[in-house]
């Protein structure tokens, strides 16, 4: 490796960490980067360093925001008795994209897994039973994948809270799917989960 190219293929070597991005992702989108120094380098370079700086946990519900507590546990309107659970960031943000949900949200920070060795204090279940009692909470929606690790923690969550309602989100058909191309899976939950019409 050459000297005058040391710090970008540090920046590639780096880069090819980002999930969906491997080494040819990552040195295409570094030369693309180097390219329009100006207008994405050093614009992108000056905000990763102000995120690195601010960005943290809130640590009420696992949210990524700038304070130690996030905007949506702060905003009283969002008080409604009722809590989300997710798995991670991306699904509350996934979630607030769809602007239906006005309460607020629990991030697990991953699933239990036997195999993988997480149990309950791995992730963020003993805080979200104290959330329950202390935030008078007269809901828990589980909004957890429809995996077998989804699955067992929201069976796990559940009883855990027997003086709770706990709903999961329903699943099955998306909107403007075909049926000739779903899983058998998700065809199954769809048909559990049918409704009067």
């Amino acid at each position: 490796m050459s000297e005058d190219r040391e710090a970008i293929d540090r920046l590639i070597e780096l880069m090819s960490r980002l999930p969906g991005l491997g080494p040819r992702s990552a040195r295409r989108a570094v030369l693309h980067l180097v390219k329009k120094r100006g207008t994405l380098l050093v614009p992108l370079a000056e905000t990763m360093t102000e995120v690195g700086a601010t960005a943290r946990e809130c640590l009420n519900c696992g949210n990524v925001g700038t304070g130690d507590v996030c905007g949506i546990c702060a905003d009283e309107r969002r008080a409604t008795g009722q809590i989300c659970v997710v798995e991670d960031v991306a699904d509350l943000w996934a979630m607030e994209r769809s602007g239906v949900f006005k309460g607020r949200y629990h991030v697990l920070g991953g699933t239990l897994s036997a195999l993988d060795a997480v149990g309950p204090a791995e992730l963020r279940i003993p805080r979200l039973m104290d959330r329950v009692k202390s935030e008078a909470v007269s809901e828990v929606i589980l909004a957890l994948g429809a995996t077998i690790d989804g699955q067992t923690t929201a069976h796990y969550i559940s009883d855990q809270l027997p003086d709770v309602s706990v709903t999961s989100l329903a699943q099955g058909v998306p909107v403007g799917g075909e049926l000739d191309y779903l899983d058998d899976g998700t065809i199954s939950a769809a048909l559990r989960a049918r409704r009067s019409l």
